[in-house]
């Protein structure tokens, strides 16, 4: 049953609405596909996949500027990928290929792309608060028109950088947006064993942060809720902080057994997935066709497909250059 309210903004901006839809398709058949990668040993090491959380990434995404800034968590894949990071490049990273976007050096956890200022991929927890506040600062001092966005887990709220980051971005009123992305458990622990106040807004607003939840299952909440904090720190508002409540449909990690969580209360979380939802009101308004969604989907598969085969297609890289970067290649000016 669709919500009036959801129902008029469906119809208030059809097209809107249905790129938001295609951006969380996009992400959730790549992780699929990572998925099922994975599980073929063709990708290694550690990965997180963000599936269920699709609609803090695009709504969130969808209020930037190519100018602005975005560090992530090591559950990222989406993030970048809605950044515009080149799937192939993320999949041929997660190969371990140099033509990865990394060369191959990061891996699931460490994408970066300086052409779309997606600056991590972070697999220190809470590590890139510091970092949005150095590029936030350094922002401010230059005069530049920019907003850096950070995205974290309520995990990170329990880290000292949390409190000294929110601290300092307040008190020297820099250009930076917090988005917790709240999942209810910070690896496979429930937030209410780890934090004795469990309001994270809360927690941030202690700071003078104008901060506020958010329903993170809602892709067009997350999307408007966006705009607005973007465009308050855009223009000189200072530091802003959203809680979006949202929930991962697998496990922490493809290592993980997940012991900790009912599965009653998954199922649960289940029916809310921000993917269906959107596509129902969609539906139900009459502006997405059989055919159009036959469509969107197509299209997501033939990018997923494609990236497999570039990543296939990728190469180790030379024993003779894993020593470069260790200096910079550029010479003085």
């Amino acid at each position: 049953m669709i919500d009036e309210f959801t129902a008029r903004r469906v119809t208030a901006d059809p097209e809107r609405a249905r790129h938001l839809l295609l951006q969380m398709l996009r992400a959730r058949r790549f992780e699929e596909k990572c998925v099922e990668l994975y599980s073929a040993a063709k990708i290694r090491g550690f990965m997180h996949v963000y599936i269920g959380e699709e609609a803090v990434a695009a709504g969130v995404m969808a209020a930037l500027e190519p100018e602005d800034a975005v560090l992530a968590i090591y559950r990222e894949h989406g993030h970048a990928l809605l950044r515009g990071v080149l799937a192939g490049a993320i999949l041929a990273e997660m190969y371990g290929y140099e033509q990865g976007c990394c060369r191959g050096r990061g891996g699931s956890m460490h994408l970066f792309d300086a052409a779309t200022r997606f600056y991590g991929g972070n697999a220190i927890v809470a590590g890139g608060l510091p970092l949005a506040v150095g590029l936030a600062l350094a922002d401010k001092m230059a005069g530049r028109d920019r907003v850096t966005v950070c995205f974290f887990g309520e995990g990170a709220v329990a880290e000292g950088e949390f409190h000294e980051s929110i601290n300092l971005a307040a008190l020297w009123q820099l250009p930076v947006l917090f988005r917790c992305e709240n999942n209810l458990y910070a690896m496979g622990t429930a937030l209410g064993r780890s934090e004795s106040q469990t309001d994270i807004a809360l927690k941030a607003a202690a700071y003078e942060v104008p901060a506020w939840p958010v329903d993170g299952m809602d892709v067009l909440a997350v999307e408007e809720t966006a705009r607005r904090a973007v465009h308050m720190v855009r223009a000189g508002g200072g530091p802003h902080f959203l809680e979006l409540s949202t929930y991962r449909f697998r496990a922490h990690s493809m290592y993980d057994p997940e012991r900790y969580r009912e599965k009653a209360e998954v199922a649960t979380w289940l029916e809310r997935d921000p993917i269906d939802l959107l596509r129902a009101a969609l539906e139900a308004a009459g502006e997405l066709p059989a055919k159009t969604w036959a469509a969107v989907q197509g299209e997501v598969d033939s990018e997923v497909q494609a990236a497999v085969e570039f990543a296939k297609a990728g190469t180790p890289e030379p024993v003779e250059d894993l020593t470069r970067f260790l200096y910079t290649e550029r010479g003085p000016k």
